[in-house]
C-alpha cells in the first residue's frame, strides 16, 4: 500500500514538474520573442513618427526603466501573492501591452505601451528566475543553461519572423500588418504558457538552514559590486546589439530589412549555440575565467566588425558567441557564492543592472546624435549618420571589453580570498 502511494506521489510530482518545466521553458521562449522582435520594428517606428536617434535611445532607455521598476518589486510580489499568480500577471501584462502597441497613435502612446511591456518583461524574468531556482534542485547549471537556450532559440527566429510578419496582409486586408499588428500578434502568443501555469501547482520550497546575510551586510561585499559591474556591462552590450544592429546595417550599409534581420538572426544563432555548448566549458575552466575570456572575445569582434566595414559584418554575428554565456555564468556564480541568500543577491544585482541598461541605451542614442552632427558633410549627407552609428556600435564593443576588465578585477579579488569560482 505504501509503495503504491509513493508511486502515485512520484507520478504526480513528475506531472507537476513537467508542467513547471513547460512554464519555465515556454516563458523563456516568449521572453526571447518579446525582446528581439524590436530590431526590425524600430526603423519602421522611427519612420512612422519621424524620430531621431536620440528619441530612439530615449525609448529604449524608458523600456529599461520599466524593466528596472518591475525587478525592484517582483520579489516582494512573489512573497505576497505567490510565484504562480505573479507569473500569470507577468504573462497577462504582456498580452495587454501587445494590444496597447497596436492602438498607439503617437510617439507618447507608443512609449507608454513599450514601457508597460517592459514592466511585464521584468516581472517575467525575475519570476522565471525564482521559479527555476525552486525546481532545478539537481543539475542546476545544466538546467539553467537549457532554460536560457530557449530564450536564444526564439531570438534566432524573432528578427526574421518580425520582418516577414510586418509585410504580410492578413485576411485579405489592403494594408500590411506593420509593426503594430506584428507586436499584437507575437505578444498574444504569451497566452500559450499561461495554460500550464494555470494547471501547475507552485513548487514546495525546501527550508534553508544556516544564518543568512542581510541586505546591509551583502552590499558591503566588494564581490557583490564587481558582479553588478560585470553583469551590467555584459547585458548592456548584449541588449544593445539586439536593439541597434538592424538599424546599423540598414542605414550604414544600405542592407534590406530582410538581410539585416538575417544577420541579427545569425547573431542569435551563435548566441544560442554558445549557451548550449559552452556551459560545460565554463564549469571546466571556472566561471570567472570564462567571463574574462568570453566578454573580451565579444568586444573584439564588435569593434573589429566596425573597423573592417561591410566585409567584416559577419563578426557582428560572431560576437554572440562571447556575450551569450555572460548572464547565465554570472547567475551560476551568484548561486554558488551566495547559496543561502541567492534571492537577495539576484534581486540586488539584476535591479542595479537595470539602472545600467537605462543609462546605456540612452547613452548610445546620444553618442550617435553627437557624432552625426559633428561629422555631417554637405557633399555626403549620410556621412554624419554613418559616423554616429559607427561610434555607437564601438561603444557597444567597449562595454564588452570593460566587462572583461571588470571580470579580471573580480578574479583577483576572489583569488586573494581563496574563493575563486
Amino acid at each position: 500500500m505504501q509503495t503504491e502511494l509513493e508511486a502515485r506521489s512520484k507520478r504526480s510530482l513528475f506531472s507537476n514538474y513537467t508542467l513547471l518545466l513547460a512554464v519555465v521553458f515556454g516563458g523563456f521562449l516568449i521572453f526571447g520573442f518579446s525582446e528581439n522582435i524590436k530590431g526590425p520594428a524600430i526603423p519602421r517606428m522611427q519612420a512612422d513618427f519621424s524620430l531621431n536617434e536620440a528619441q530612439i535611445g530615449m525609448l529604449l532607455a524608458l523600456n529599461s526603466l520599466g524593466y528596472l521598476i518591475a525587478c525592484s518589486f517582483t520579489g516582494w510580489l512573489v512573497k505576497k501573492i505567490g510565484i504562480k499568480l505573479t507569473t500569470l500577471i507577468a504573462f497577462g501584462s504582456m498580452v495587454v501591452s501587445g494590444f496597447c502597441l497596436y492602438f498607439s497613435i503617437s510617439y507618447s502612446t507608443m512609449v507608454l505601451s513599450y514601457f508597460f511591456m517592459y514592466i511585464g518583461n521584468g516581472l517575467l524574468e525575475i519570476a522565471l528566475a525564482i521559479l527555476a531556482a525552486q525546481i532545478f534542485t539537481r543539475n542546476t547549471g545544466t538546467m539553467m543553461n537549457l532554460a536560457h537556450f530557449f530564450y536564444g532559440l526564439s531570438s534566432i527566429v524573432a528578427p526574421l519572423l518580425a520582418a516577414n510578419l510586418m509585410g504580410i496582409h492578413l485576411f485579405g486586408a489592403s494594408s500590411e500588418l506593420g509593426w503594430r499588428g506584428m507586436y499584437c500578434l507575437m505578444l498574444s502568443l504569451t497566452l500559450l504558457p499561461m495554460i500550464p501555469t494555470i494547471l501547475a501547482k507552485a513548487p514546495k520550497q525546501e527550508e534553508k538552514h544556516g544564518e543568512r546575510l542581510s541586505l546591509r551586510e551583502y552590499v558591503r561585499d566588494k564581490a557583490a559590486w564587481l558582479l553588478v559591474g560585470v553583469l551590467s556591462l555584459g547585458v548592456v552590450s548584449e541588449m544593445s546589439i539586439g536593439s541597434w544592429l538592424v538599424n546599423f546595417l540598414e542605414k550604414a550599409y544600405d542592407w534590406s530589412s530582410d538581410t539585416s534581420a538575417a544577420m541579427l538572426s545569425a547573431f542569435f544563432l551563435c548566441f544560442t549555440f554558445a549557451r548550449l555548448v559552452l556551459g560545460p566549458v565554463t564549469d571546466k575552466i571556472g566561471y570567472t575565467m570564462s567571463l574574462i575570456v568570453l566578454s573580451a572575445f565579444s568586444g573584439l569582434c564588435s569593434i573589429a566588425a566596425v573597423i573592417l566595414g561591410e566585409p567584416g559584418a559577419f563578426l557582428f554575428a560572431a560576437a554572440g558567441i562571447g556575450i551569450a554565456p555572460i548572464y547565465p555564468t554570472v547567475m551560476a556564480l551568484i548561486a554558488r557564492r551566495y547559496s543561502k541568500e541567492s534571492d537577495t543577491a539576484i534581486t540586488f544585482t539584476v535591479t542595479l543592472m537595470g539602472i545600467a541598461t537605462v543609462a546605456g541605451n540612452y547613452l548610445i542614442g546620444l553618442i550617435i546624435e553627437l557624432f552625426k552632427d559633428g561629422f555631417a558633410e554637405e557633399a555626403h549627407p549620410k556621412a554624419g549618420l554613418i559616423a554616429g552609428l559607427q561610434a555607437g556600435y564601438m561603444f557597444i564593443g567597449a562595454c564588452a571589453l570593460l566587462c572583461s576588465v571588470m571580470s579580471i578585477a573580480l578574479y583577483r579579488h576572489l583569488k586573494k580570498r581563496g574563493a575563486l569560482l
